[in-house]
């Protein structure tokens, strides 16, 4: 992540995205809702696959977006990065999980950090019912192979943002 400044992003999708709506987010994700980005192509062209499939409509689409990421470091944004799986990520990722609301449980314009992987909602349920400990949670959340994601909550977040 450090020293790339402009990187592209992909956001894969049923439909190509000209114009990003935060209100088309969805509640209940990794860092909230917001718009999400991936680091990696195939991570996006999976998403955009398991959308449209979930949806039923449109196509595959690989959105992609140049992000200067010297914003992370140099901006009046409100930024939060996490490096890797550890406890204060997976606590993270559980508040915004069980936030099924519209309003943000955080103040952060961006995150950036690992992408948990899709059987969150079990492993929240065990930890829960207290058959999980916390560090079998964070375990648990990891992916095989660590993909990194990009979450952009606000409306000045998205600024930086350039389709191409």
């Amino acid at each position: 992540m450090e020293g790339r400044y402009m990187i592209n992003l992909y956001h894969g999708s049923n439909v190509s995205i000209e114009q990003i709506d935060l209100n088309k987010g969805h509640k209940g994700k990794d860092f909230g809702k917001g718009f999400y980005l991936s680091e990696t192509i195939e991570q996006a062209t999976a998403m955009a696959k398991m959308v449209t499939a979930r949806e039923g409509v449109g196509v595959p689409t690989l959105n992609i977006f140049q992000f200067d990421d010297k914003v992370l470091k140099n901006s009046d944004l409100c930024i939060k990065i996490f490096s890797g799986y550890d406890e204060e990520w997976a606590r993270f990722i559980l508040l915004n999980r069980q936030n099924k609301t519209d309003i943000p449980v955080h103040n952060y314009d961006i995150v950036y950090g690992p992408i948990a992987d899709d059987r969150v909602g079990y492993q929240i349920y065990n930890l829960m019912k207290g058959t999980r400990t916390m560090q079998e949670f964070v375990e648990g959340l990891k992916f095989v192979q660590p993909t990194f994601q990009y979450y952009f909550g606000t409306e000045r977040a998205i600024q930086y943002l350039k389709k191409i």
